[in-house]
């Protein structure tokens, strides 16, 4: 017992210095972008939602540093799935009065699975789909790239429909993969590289979902079917350095092969109901420096 003390109060002393120097390295890098990740903001008119979103985004705006660019991870409305046109008008016209009247920032955007027309009823129309909410972001298409304070940001569209055309599934499919692939190609090696995805590429929190008795089950739609893929993708391009995404509703973070992998929390929490789980409602708030690492938090607004 004395020597567990002495070794204890030993390693106090010999952290202290440690993390004194860590924040000194870090205080001397180049700062190049400060992001906020929102993810699964899910805004209705109910539970009080829209005044606790412009609460979350008054928060995101009173950052020191100042935040640069907002990255919406997608589940931007309620749900669009099983609604009709009138009712998606409204949940729409309800964020873009909100984020006018509250966001002074620049906003880029991934597809949710709740952002989606997918009512069976109404496939010949022509905003079924993807095309209805592509619309209103004013997208050319759902994945894109582009590249700030010296990082290339890629922005994927991981939500399909399944084989049975009834529900949806996490993948890239060929077309994007290849698309991903040319961009990481033609990315220099020097460029550090950020992604985000509205369903997780990795993720742990699969293991702890409610309700499984001794097995863990992994649905297609809570996470990438074509995970091994893209991951064995990035092992070709080191300078990818830190994926985003949401659609859990938890935060958790995996580091494999030096990516970072990080599910943050959702806007809404539990859908506007509480924490989910043991994640309560917030954004990500994402230093990015020149040298390709990058700091990150959770921030509970």
């Amino acid at each position: 017992m004395k020597r567990r003390s002495a070794l204890k109060g030993l390693g106090g002393v010999l952290l202290l210095p440690s993390l004194s120097w860590a924040g000194q390295v870090a205080s001397a890098k180049k700062p190049a972008l400060r992001l906020a990740h929102l993810t699964d903001v899910h805004l209705k008119n109910d539970f009080n939602a829209p005044a606790r979103f412009a609460r979350c985004l008054q928060h995101v705006q009173q950052q020191k540093p100042k935040v640069d660019m907002i990255l919406n991870g997608g589940d931007i409305v309620f749900d669009m799935n099983k609604e009709s046109l009138s009712a998606i008008d409204q949940q729409w016209l309800l964020f873009e009065k909100t984020m006018k009247a509250e966001n002074s920032l620049p906003v880029h955007y991934c597809l949710g699975n709740h952002d989606i027309w997918w009512h069976e009823q109404d496939k010949k129309q022509a905003f079924y789909g993807k095309r209805y909410t592509m619309d209103r972001l004013e997208l050319a298409r759902p994945y894109y790239s582009m590249v700030r304070g010296g990082w290339k940001i890629v922005i994927l569209d991981s939500v399909h429909l399944d084989i049975d055309d009834t529900w949806y599934i996490g993948k890239l499919g060929d077309d994007q993969f290849a698309w991903l692939e040319t961009e990481l190609n033609n990315t220099p090696a020097s460029m550090p590289v950020i992604v985000m995805s509205h369903i997780p590429i990795l993720t742990a929190l699969l293991m702890i979902e409610d309700n499984i008795v001794n097995k863990w089950q992994m649905l297609g739609g809570d996470m990438h079917t074509d995970t091994a893929k893209i991951i064995s993708l990035f092992y070709k391009h080191p300078n990818v350095k830190l994926c985003l995404s949401g659609h859990l509703h938890m935060r958790d973070k995996v580091i494999y092969n030096n990516v970072t992998y990080l599910c943050n929390g959702a806007v809404s929490g539990a859908w506007w109901e509480g924490n989910r789980r043991e994640t309560a409602p917030g954004y990500g708030l994402i230093d990015l420096y020149a040298d390709g690492s990058f700091q990150e938090r959770y921030v509970n607004y």
